[in-house]
């Protein structure tokens, strides 16, 4: 494939930039027609049955360039690049203005700053023996009770003075903050390879890879709610997840058609949800794709 270098600010470091936390990677299947509205025609999307695999990212950074900061990546869907595939970022969302700038300017992608308002509650949970269970089963039970921790993280797109919800993430067992079980998952090293660009910031279309170095477990899936307005392309699916309130009429208008897809790829069916602890993620500096290699992507 044809690429050239890009060029990066200064602001952010030389690359490979690095990025430590821990984070949330969960797929969904993703409607295809929802995942066509927003990746570049040029590219043919790897689905099946009418469905592509999408998703987010949820990530809670320690250590970055731009410091403490917390991201959303949307995951519209899967794009094939042969001999392989890459994955395209309907919307990003990032409480760091530097990393807003830096993801806009140098990777290219759709970075817009959020806030992301986070609530932990403690929840109950019983702790059984058998014993117990026979004595439950007479009504003598004492059966010992412990809490696990529930995170709520609501995220807000913010734009100067206006702000619009755009989900909520109840974390039942992947708490970022929060001490994590005994048990973390085996030790993996990965490569995930992505498009970007086409945008107002970027016109170019851009390839880039992460590199990531972390423990890995399957978790119990996020459960994801939606603003008070459900989106337009929203999904069967997404709407029997969403609770609706009562709103201005105005608010509806507030919701971009940007905003409308990531919040319909959000509210999709979730299939599998893993824990990413101990995380070191490597971005190497994106190149930019020849139009000549365009047939390729077909």
């Amino acid at each position: 494939m044809a690429a050239a270098q890009t060029k990066c600010s200064l602001g952010y470091g030389k690359p490979p930039w690095i990025f430590k936390g821990r984070a949330l990677y969960q797929l969904h299947l993703v409607k295809s027609k929802i995942a066509r509205a927003s990746i570049p025609k040029e590219f043919r999307l790897v689905e099946a049955f009418g469905y592509t695999l999408g998703g987010f990212f949820l990530a809670s950074y320690e250590d970055s360039p731009a410091g403490v900061f917390d991201e959303l990546v949307v995951i519209a869907g899967i794009v094939w690049n042969p001999p392989t595939s890459c994955a395209w970022a309907a919307r990003v969302l990032v409480n760091s203005g530097d990393a807003c700038d830096h993801g806009r300017k140098d990777v290219g992608l759709p970075s817009q700053v959020a806030k992301f308002s986070k609530k932990i509650t403690a929840i109950p949970r019983r702790r059984k023996s058998k014993f117990n269970g026979f004595l439950d089963m007479i009504g003598l039970g004492t059966a010992s009770s412990s809490t696990k921790d529930c995170m709520d993280v609501l995220v807000t797109e913010t734009n100067g003075p206006s702000a619009t919800d755009i989900c909520n993430i109840k974390l039942t067992t992947s708490v970022p903050g929060v001490k994590f079980d005994k048990w973390k998952g085996p030790a993996i090293k990965m490569s995930l390879p992505s498009f970007s660009g086409r945008t107002e910031y970027n016109p170019n279309l851009l390839k880039y890879t992460c590199s990531i170095e972390c423990r890995v477990r399957a978790v119990q899936a996020a459960k994801v709610s939606g603003p008070s307005s459900p989106p337009k392309h929203d999904t069967e699916e997404s709407q029997s997840q969403l609770k609706l309130k009562t709103v201005e009429p105005s608010s509806r208008e507030l919701l971009d058609e940007g905003q409308n897809l990531s919040i319909s790829v959000m509210l999709s069916k979730p299939i599998l949800a893993l824990e990413l602890s101990c995380l070191k993620m490597q971005v190497e500096a994106p190149v930019v794709v020849s139009q000549h290699s365009k047939s390729r992507f077909n």
